[in-house]
């Protein structure tokens, strides 16, 4: 799919975000992104404008762009959210999944495994999210897959220590979804994706609860 400069600047910070390579009320800077990424002001401008859009970042008068903030109360229901909403994604995409798509996700997979041995968590974490993101862009759901990113870039994960944790779990998590579809099994493989959304948001429950008692 065609992306414009827009499109690619805007992904690349969402994904930065949902990471958390991007620190929660972190200011974003324009000339340090636009270096970074080897792109002029403009694109990041318009990028940061639409992420603001989208809730991704908020405009604070004297400081600039930030990263949102999100407190334990407010990741709970998150965690909530996303049970929903990705399983009902995942549930849309099982109708469209073709063979190609299905040989794509277990191409991606295999690039999250190897980068797991890394122990780097902000590789491994984008990889994660472009497992996801490429099953609910499968599922033609556009609407819902809006209020799904931003569930995402909310996502607490300066709640964690940035440790990559769960790691085999994760791979076995993730390996049963394509393993599922190349055996025809479509309702196993949703019932793998259930399974793994509940387990990542209590990990992620763990992490909040955690913290909050330091």
């Amino acid at each position: 799919m065609f992306q414009t400069k827009l499109d690619q600047v805007a992904e690349r910070l969402r994904e930065r975000i949902i990471s958390g390579e991007y620190r929660r009320g972190e200011k974003l800077k324009q000339a340090e992104i636009a270096e970074e990424l080897g792109v002029s002001i403009t694109p990041v401008r318009e990028a940061l404008r639409a992420l603001e859009m989208e809730g991704f970042v908020l405009s604070v008068p004297h400081k600039g762009l930030l990263v949102l903030e999100i407190d334990c109360e407010s990741a709970r229901e998150i965690f909530e959210l996303r049970v929903v909403l990705d399983s009902r994604l995942m549930e849309s995409a099982l109708e469209n999944f073709t063979d190609g798509e299905i040989a794509e996700l277990r191409t991606i997979h295999k690039g999250l495994a190897k980068l797991t041995k890394s122990r780097a968590p902000f590789p491994v974490r984008a990889a994660n999210v472009r497992f996801h993101l490429r099953i609910y862009e499968i599922a033609d759901r556009p609407q819902t897959l809006q209020f799904v990113r931003v569930l995402w870039a909310k996502y607490p994960f300066n709640f964690s220590d940035d440790r990559v944790v769960h790691c085999k779990q994760l791979l076995h998590e993730h390996d049963e979804i394509p393993r599922r579809l190349e055996a025809g099994d479509r309702a196993g493989a949703l019932a793998a994706m259930i399974e793994h959304t509940n387990a990542g948001c209590y990990r992620g429950e763990e992490n909040v609860t955690a913290s909050a008692n330091d």
